[in-house]
């Protein structure tokens, strides 16, 4: 049978000479499966194959009853087939040259899915009446630096489960309403759901991508997560994706030597295999890889209205020696370990999206010192909104796994963090990497006796919020889950039937209520040298740190008492005076404490202390976290 035209092609000339250089960036607009009238216009891009044709349920997977034709020379196969619509299912057959290579392999500009184990791509229109209007006009306001930005990082299959249907997971409509009114509730800003793009294996929380157009059909249909992500913003709250750009899995229907060429993955498996992870690297210096990889950002943020994309895996893509023993990487052209076509392509993919999208973020998940990840590509930077800072966390939960005896010959790790603060836009992350293969859950991690750990838990969450950076907390962590993360079952909701567990919550509901509503805590986290300064860092013997965070005429001072015992009479210099209220304390009964602490306010004298005209003599409870104020200066504004 003869090659089937469409009776109107998607593809002009310019999209496929935009593709061939690396600059097609919605190719979903082109490629895939598109409905038109009377039928579905296919498109592919396979240079390599000598024969391409559509295979599925409505031709018998016969590879001979709807070939495709090749668009000039630009590697792209078209073709038209009549009275087909949404829900046909679908894959491309194709044979290479002289034969030796026949597979069948899911579109990779699908909309969607098969259910796994399934693995064929299904025909979808992904219209949808979107409903968040107010969310899009005001989203710059909220998703600015200088916004709060406090993260509920979620999984949707372990969030919550229905222990009585079979443990089965939640829809992503069932989980809508669900899902706000925790948030709400708790007070995070923003949910970032772990990669809900389609995986075959579930047990990769979805960081083994081979759908990079197409919603995982797990919990629904593209639109249910249309439906997700816009009930969340009527809700008021935004919504990031995780996306992985640096590497895919071997799955023989996916993109891997897709037609019957490294076409995806660099061929050199020095430079396409992925040791850590056995899977493939894309190769990013083909310009097609690239117009593919821009097009996925772009397709989320617009088809889906993402708020922002957290980069996973960024230092992986930087470094040509990551994981890599000597022998067993190649160096770039001038001799260097820097994966110099990587960096190309995450400078562009980010003034991409910042070109079309000012008011969404990109956040790189990148663990090493690689410099000016979050600053602008034209002064030398990979152009992210904000960076994950790595080393905080292991710097803080290093020093908080100490019995409080011994954290005084640890406080620099406390401390060390004023020497690089300035240096990026940090996000300060304790996710789902924290409470998983082994490492228990955070309050597990705490040392002590019961009482002790919990203490230790809501002292590490007072520091996050105090510290200079956006917030990310995993789910569970703001209840204190006993339990490693488990993606096979729920989170133990059973356990806010008591009151330490319920301690916690409230606290981490009552910290993200003041870090919202209180500028200083917020409005400067990306200009720490004019919003951050050290009141006491020095005390190592008695394991206090102090500080204040400043905004404009706003100040608040968190003061932290790393050990167990309380310390009365405490001085405290400060820069104005007046009577200072005390507005949170972490050993406040209502959250599980022991009740010592600063009741009311109180007075500042023009007693100089630590370089400042004012100071306080306060009592530090024990293993706690304590938030001050002047109290002429009024109660917070409410954040947007």
């Amino acid at each position: 049978m003869s090659a089937l035209h469409p009776p109107v092609s998607l593809l002009s000339d310019e999209d496929l000479y935009l593709f061939n250089e690396g600059s097609h960036f919605r190719i979903f607009d082109k490629l895939g499966a598109h409905p038109v009238a009377d039928g579905v216009v296919f498109g592919v891009w396979a240079p390599n194959a000598e024969r391409v044709s559509v295979v599925g349920d409505f031709n018998g997977w016969d590879p001979g009853a709807h070939p495709l034709s090749p668009r000039a020379s630009s590697g792209i196969w078209e073709g038209f087939v009549p009275g087909l619509g949404p829900g046909a299912v679908y894959k491309y057959h194709l044979v290479t040259r002289g034969g030796h290579y026949r597979v069948d392999k899911a579109d990779p500009v699908a909309f969607f899915a098969e259910t796994p184990p399934r693995t064929a791509s299904v025909v979808w229109d992904l219209g949808y009446e979107w409903g968040d209007d107010d969310w899009m006009r005001g989203r710059a306001a909220g998703n600015a630096p200088t916004a709060p930005w406090s993260i509920y990082e979620v999984h949707l299959g372990s969030w919550m489960r229905v222990p009585e249907e079979g443990n089965r997971w939640l829809g992503y409509r069932e989980i809508a309403p669900r899902l706000a009114d925790h948030v709400e509730r708790v007070g995070f800003t923003h949910v970032e759901l772990l990669p809900v793009m389609e995986h075959p294996f579930y047990g990769s929380w979805g960081y083994q991508t081979t759908g990079y157009f197409a919603p995982t059909s797990r919990y629904g249909t593209p639109q249910d997560l249309m439906y997700l992500i816009d009930y969340l913003h009527r809700r008021g709250i935004g919504v990031v994706l995780d996306w992985v750009p640096s590497h895919f899995p071997t799955d023989e229907h996916g993109l891997g030597y897709f037609d019957g060429t490294h076409l995806y993955e660099h061929a050199d498996p020095r430079l396409g295999k992925h040791p850590d992870w056995d899977s493939l690297v894309f190769n990013y210096g083909r310009h097609e890889v690239r117009s593919f990889l821009v097009s996925s950002a772009l397709f989320w943020l617009e088809r889906y209205h993402a708020d922002g994309l957290r980069v996973d895996a960024v230092a992986s893509m930087l470094y040509l020696d990551y994981s890599r023993r000597e022998g067993e990487w190649v160096p770039n052209r001038f001799g260097g370990r820097e994966n110099l076509e990587a960096i190309e392509f995450l400078r562009r993919l980010n003034v991409e999206v910042y070109a079309s999208h000012p008011d969404v973020q990109t956040v790189a998940e990148e663990s090493t010192a690689w410099p000016m990840v979050s600053r602008p590509t034209y002064v030398g930077g990979l152009g992210f909104g904000m960076k994950w800072d790595m080393g905080w966390m292991h710097d803080t939960l290093r020093y908080l796994s100490h019995d409080p005896v011994h954290r005084r010959y640890h406080h620099h790790d406390l401390t060390f963090r004023g020497l690089y603060v300035a240096s990026e836009n940090f996000v300060l992350p304790l996710s789902h990497d924290e409470v998983v293969h082994g490492k228990g859950s955070l309050l597990g991690r705490m040392p002590g006796d019961e009482w002790q750990r919990f203490a230790n838990l809501r002292l590490l969450f007072g520091w996050m919020f105090a510290q200079p950076g956006k917030k990310l907390l995993f789910m569970g962590d703001e209840f204190g889950q006993r339990r490693e993360w488990d993606h096979e079952g729920s989170l133990d909701w059973h356990l806010l039937d008591h009151p330490l567990h319920r301690g916690v919550l409230r606290w981490v509901s009552d910290l993200n209520r003041l870090y919202r509503a209180e500028p200083a805590l917020h409005r400067l986290d990306f200009d720490p040298l004019a919003g951050f300064s050290w009141v006491n860092a020095d005390d190592a013997e008695q394991s206090v740190a102090a500080f204040v965070r400043s905004a404009g005429d706003r100040h608040v001072l968190g003061v932290f008492n790393f050990t167990p015992v309380p310390r009365h009479g405490y001085r405290l210099g400060l820069p104005v005076g007046g009577r200072w209220r005390e507005l949170l304390n972490g050993d406040a009964g209502e959250y599980g404490g022991s009740g010592v602490g600063n009741p009311g306010a109180v007075e500042a004298e023009p007693e100089p202390r630590h370089g400042r005209p004012f100071s306080i003599a306060v009592t530090l409870p024990p293993l706690a976290a304590v938030f001050f104020a002047p109290e002429e200066m009024g109660p917070p504004v409410p954040a947007r």
